[in-house]
């Protein structure tokens, strides 16, 4: 027995002598190799909401690396046939970033995005507009890093069937001197990576408090999802999107900006530019983010829409109103059409209930959310101003909803007078 207790004690005092010059090392060992960085703490590439995937520390030491001053990242966005957003990276020139007319075209394999077939991939981008680059900043002086608003063509040079932005501008064309002004709504839900469960929501059932806490709302208990919100407004303003605003929406986990006043076909593309943004932040956050109109259809949930606000330079201009209303009308006879292409899904939102009207009748209101169309009060009031129009689901082309509003109002179209709803 004491031969046994001997062995331990001696082998237990190896151990120690070991454990102390392996303490010491460690204790010289140069910091590079301590695992100090929360990148080798934490788990890489969590899914965990509200975490970046990535340890900033990480990302700082490539971003801080000095970059040739005659070249720049150039981020080519484009819209594929789900009407999501698209890109791709290439080095241009400084000399020539300097306009669109400037930029030269690419190509992208189209058949990677349901907009061609395999035989014949190649799909050109056409640049349309550009933007500063949030997600790639440099020091002031600097040549400036960019993204590329494009749209998409055939190698003969025809528009692509989903390229709704050829379409909007024919629209657009000759109304030059309408000064025709949108300002859009953009609302969208943020979903933990599960997809299934919205920020500030339990795994597998609902709040157990109704909807009304919620709507510009403070407190951990009422918002949800601020922060994300908060770096996309930024990253949109530094792009230089005219974002006019941001707020918390009715239902927990959803959040609205707006983007506006843009002039005719520049709303869509900056509406376009602004969901990319969106997404390359809730990439960060590591959360997913839908623009689906009714992405929770159990439960007593509002929907999401992009309500766009319209006004020409006629409806600005003194006694505006009799002209907001003529447009209405237009739109009333043409309400079929509209819906049609104001978004998918958008039977389940507009059902006459959550600030919504019927998907099945055309509406017309002073203040009233609950119609098609709304006049504000400061509208009537001033007797000028503009209308919006409540129609247009979240997941809506900016472009086709702009175009084919533009195109309505100015058709010489006989329409009959519409009385107002109003509760």
């Amino acid at each position: 027995l004491k031969g046994i207790i001997k062995f331990f004690i001696e082998k237990k005092m190896r151990f120690t002598a070991l454990a102390l010059c392996a303490a010491t090392v460690s204790a010289f060992a140069p910091t590079a190799f301590q695992r100090s960085s929360s990148a080798l703490q934490a788990d890489l590439l969590s899914s965990k909401t509200g975490m970046s995937s990535l340890d900033p520390a990480v990302i700082n030491k490539y971003n801080s690396l000095p970059m040739p001053t005659e070249k720049i990242l150039a981020e080519y966005v484009w819209v594929d046939a789900k009407g999501e957003t698209r890109s791709k990276t290439r080095t241009l020139p400084v000399a020539k970033t300097a306009s669109v007319a400037d930029l030269p075209k690419w190509n992208y394999d189209g058949s990677s995005t349901d907009q061609a077939p395999g035989e014949d991939s190649e799909v050109i981008l056409k640049p349309q507009r550009i933007f500063a680059d949030p997600f790639r900043p440099v020091a002031a002086g600097e040549p400036q890093n960019i993204l590329v608003m494009c749209d998409t063509y055939t190698p003969d040079g025809e528009p692509l069937p989903t390229n709704a932005r050829a379409v909007a501008a024919k629209s657009f064309e000759g109304n030059e001197d309408q000064e025709v002004w949108f300002g859009m709504e953009q609302e969208f839900t943020l979903f933990n990576l599960d997809m299934k469960t919205p920020l500030g929501w339990p795994v597998g059932g609902q709040p157990i408090r109704p909807q009304g806490p919620y709507y510009c709302s403070v407190g951990a208990e009422n918002s949800f999802g601020r922060a994300i919100t908060d770096a996309a407004y930024k990253a949109m303003m530094y792009a230089g999107i005219e974002i006019s605003g941001t707020n918390g929406e009715v239902m927990p986990g959803q959040q609205e900006y707006q983007v506006g006043p843009c002039v005719g076909i520049d709303a869509g593309d900056q509406l376009m530019m602004s969901r990319y943004i969106l997404n390359r932040v809730c990439e960060d956050f590591q959360v997913y983010c839908t623009l689906h109109p009714k992405p929770i259809t159990e439960g007593e949930w509002n929907g999401a829409g992009m309500h766009t606000n319209v006004s020409t330079k006629e409806m600005r201009e003194p006694g505006g109103l009799e002209a907001i209303k003529k447009a209405i009308y237009k739109l009333g006879v043409k309400h079929a059409e509209h819906v049609a292409i104001y978004g998918e899904g958008n039977e389940l939102r507009l059902s006459g209930k959550f600030e919504t009207a019927s998907i099945d009748e055309f509406s017309f209101g002073i203040a009233n959310r609950g119609a098609s169309v709304r006049i504000g009060r400061d509208t009537e009031k001033e007797g000028c101003g503009y209308f919006e129009d409540r129609r247009p689901a979240s997941n809506c082309d900016p472009y086709l909803v702009t175009g084919k509003i533009m195109e309505t109002i100015m058709s010489d179209i006989d329409a009959p007078v519409i009385e107002p709803k109003n509760k």
